[in-house]
């Protein structure tokens, strides 16, 4: 059996209180993982090409307020 064969057969044994912190918990894990994805692309200057394309749209008035 594998880890996650594993896993997958605790989370089917968890309760529903324990079930509702173990989303909780996926969701904080994974927004920490974006979080850090986009901070290294930011520092790597993979984004700098969307932000310019952004700030030029901008100028030229293809842009609105939400």
């Amino acid at each position: 059996m594998t880890k996650l064969e594993d896993i997958e057969k605790a989370i089917a044994r968890l309760s529903a209180e324990d079930l509702v912190k173990l989303r909780a918990w996926l969701e904080d894990f994974e927004g920490r993982a974006l979080d850090e994805k986009i901070e290294r692309d930011a520092k790597s200057g993979r984004l700098d090409n969307l932000a310019a394309e952004a700030l030029a749209d901008h100028r030229a008035g293809r842009s609105r307020r939400l």
